[in-house]
């Protein structure tokens, strides 16, 4: 596909997105019994192999029952990023229509979803000297002082992305060296293109409830990830080589782990802190998502509703009930 096309997709398209904790995967099993669907995780942690607990991965059980992709299909070293799951994506959207089955994308990761409904802008090189450069910061000042920089060259950017995403504040800054130009000033001109990818029959919806009911399932899950033998679970990816320094190892709830066996934190310390940055992403996740004028917004408790929306908007036929 060139840059001047547009990829017309003509298939129905089920997203089900929203926060974390919120209840996603049990009500993506209820929407593909009743309409066939196969799921595509929308998860950037999902993809790893390995780290099943801390991501709150479908179980095999689960997998088996309703066919999964884009889960376990890169191990904790590798990258992934926007452009390979939009990529990937696609490609399953393809496969699992063919099959006369609906693709069902479901995830909380919203630069994944924004990607793949309104573009990505063009793939911008990194040098070598850039990659240099940034390692020295990195090696002088810590991960703080990359954070810093961000915030002086790219302000917005910096607003929006956690102070502890080692990953994401690397990309910032790549940019900004690569073309002089700020992240968020090149999403802004996404915004103002056609994207290349254009869905004409495609229904989003995302749930929301109120905020105490949110902190509390989060809380719930926090002591089962741990009840699960998330430690464990941690100890395992370092002997199998996988650093404590990995990107993939410095997202929530595997960077927190990893305190613990750094006997930096205490258990009770770990577990305070992470029901606090897991409270605080919810809540990033809900301030990106309440920007997106595609999605159809739904309490987590109106599955029938959801059903009944899908059938409307883009399914042939009506329910039955």
């Amino acid at each position: 596909m060139t840059d001047q096309e547009t990829l017309q997709v003509d298939v129905p398209v089920i997203v089900l997105t929203g926060p974390t904790a919120i209840g996603k995967t049990a009500l993506s099993f209820a929407i593909a019994a009743e309409f066939d669907c196969e799921i595509i995780s929308m998860d950037s942690m999902q993809v790893y192999r390995y780290m099943d607990i801390g991501t709150a991965k479908p179980t095999r059980d689960e997998q088996r029952q309703f066919r999964h992709h884009l889960i376990d299909i890169i191990n904790p070293d590798e990258q992934y990023n926007a452009a390979r799951f939009v990529e990937d994506c696609l490609v399953a959207i393809q496969k699992i229509s063919r099959q006369g089955r609906v693709p069902l994308i479901t995830g909380g990761t919203g630069l994944y979803l924004s990607s793949l409904i309104n573009g990505l802008f063009n793939i911008i090189k990194v040098s070598d000297d850039v990659k240099e450069r940034l390692d020295r910061m990195l090696q002088l000042h810590g991960p703080n002082g990359l954070y810093s920089e961000l915030c002086r060259v790219d302000p917005i950017s910096a607003a929006r992305i956690h102070k502890n995403d080692r990953q994401r504040i690397r990309r910032g800054l790549e940019i900004f060296f690569s073309t002089g130009v700020p992240w968020s000033n090149h999403i802004q001109e996404q915004k103002n293109k056609k994207p290349k990818v254009r869905f004409s029959r495609l229904f989003a919806a995302c749930l929301t409830c109120p905020r105490e009911r949110l902190y509390k399932r989060i809380e719930r899950r926090t002591g089962t990830m741990l009840a699960q033998g998330l430690i464990e679970e941690v100890e395992k990816l370092r002997k199998l080589g996988y650093g404590a320094g990995l990107n993939s190892m410095q997202s929530i709830g595997y960077r927190h782990a990893n305190q613990v066996i750094d006997r930096t934190w205490g258990l009770e310390e770990m577990k305070s802190y992470l029901i606090r940055d897991t409270r605080r992403y919810a809540k990033r996740q809900m301030t990106w998502f309440r920007r997106q004028n595609f999605l159809h917004w739904y309490n987590r408790g109106e599955q029938d509703a959801i059903l009944h929306g899908i059938s409307r908007k883009i399914m042939k036929t009506g329910r039955n009930n």
